[in-house]
């Protein structure tokens, strides 16, 4: 980050404002610099009406090593727009690089990969997909599709869901640009040709989160904006969303969300909790587990499961996004870890995960 830009940095119990480079401002000199009280509570709670904070140590956190990311990421100037850090249900750290503030909308990129697949859950669970082995053409009766062979003919949701479709797709800029200019994103799509087995590698494909977008939409009868709504986002609280459309105007399955950091870690935290939300259902745990296990080995440090990356050395996953958008969940420690950046490679968030963030956790008496 540049010298001329300031920071709002909150481990509970101690709040400060800082501005890179330079001294520290006073906490009154900024409307962002908010004092938040730290609460303890025995009683269990859900966010829906709004996180609640806690000192670090009362979650059984180290605040010292906490202090010590916030100076990393000072130190090593590292462009980091927010970072929540839920444990127990409370957030025990906040960072936010001016002009961003709590009330910020985030573009998650490709985190939205994650919420989509959410939503395919849900509608198999209420019936309007019969499950993740429906051939993906039958979707699209009122379609014609250019290049269909036996292979495309055996694509199936599950194999748009693992990044394992078959379908020609060099993912990037350049093929961006051409579904940009396309009249129909789920035509273009699914008019590439096929170059391996449907199941058989693994090929990241944007493509194919748009197209699960549609079918969502097509089965339900709504809008993927309004399904969302209706069955993920109004039960979390989630209000502040904008997400945006294709040609047709559906909802962009591989990118296009825009939500606040702290209803990411809303997200987050739902799937820690397998699904469940204040006494609810939201998506099935069954989902939810399917989702976030190792599906196919994509020769990386992450792995992949249904539009979640999963990371086996904690038996963590997460929803990652271009530029360092990023959800990590670790079920072991009770963690969700959020963060937002502009910054060309994650790796530098994910060892502010391993390095400060899991080390603070403390072991129990």
């Amino acid at each position: 980050m540049s010298k001329r830009q300031t920071t709002t940095l909150r481990l509970f119990g101690l709040l400060m404002l800082f501005v890179a480079g330079c001294r520290a401002s006073p906490i009154t000199s900024t409307p962002n610099a908010t004092v938040l009280s730290s609460i303890t509570a025995a009683a269990p709670y859900w966010p829906t009406n709004g996180w609640r904070t806690a000192l670090p140590q009362t979650q059984g956190m180290d605040p010292e090593k906490l202090r010590q990311m916030f100076t990393a990421i000072e130190e090593q100037t590292l462009n980091v727009r927010s970072l929540v850090v839920v444990r127990n249900g409370y957030i025990v750290a906040e960072y936010y690089q001016s002009p961003c503030n709590r009330n910020s909308r985030h573009e998650l990129y490709s985190c939205t990969k994650s919420f989509v697949s959410a939503l395919v859950g849900i509608a198999i669970a209420k019936g309007y997909l019969e499950g993740t082995n429906e051939p993906v053409l039958e979707c699209f009766p009122d379609y014609v599709f250019a290049n269909t062979d036996t292979r495309k003919s055996a694509m199936t949701i599950e194999h748009l869901l693992s990044m394992t479709s078959g379908l020609d797709w060099p993912e990037g800029d350049p093929i961006y640009q051409q579904l940009w200019s396309s009249r129909d994103w789920v035509q273009f799509i699914l008019d590439r040709p096929m170059i391996a087995e449907a199941g058989s590698q693994f090929n990241y494909n944007s493509g194919c989160s748009h197209v699960l977008s549609a079918i969502v939409a097509e089965r339900s009868g709504m809008s993927t904006q309004q399904f969302a709504h209706e069955h993920l986002f109004a039960p979390l609280g989630i209000s502040n969303v904008d997400w945006s459309v294709d040609s047709n105007g559906l909802a962009i399955g591989g990118w296009g969300l825009n939500i606040t950091a702290r209803d990411m870690a809303k997200f987050g935290y739902l799937y820690l909790n397998e699904g469940v939300w204040d006494g609810q259902q939201i998506v099935p745990a069954e989902w939810v587990q399917a989702s976030t296990r190792p599906r196919v080995n994509t020769g990386q440090t992450f792995d992949y499961g249904y539009q979640w990356w999963t990371y086996p050395k904690w038996g963590a996953y997460a929803a990652k996004g271009r530029y360092g958008q990023l959800i990590f969940v670790i079920p072991e420690h009770e963690l969700v870890v959020v963060f937002t950046a502009r910054m060309d490679d994650d790796r530098p968030l994910v060892a502010l995960i391993e390095d400060y963030i899991v080390p603070a956790v403390q072991p129990a008496d």
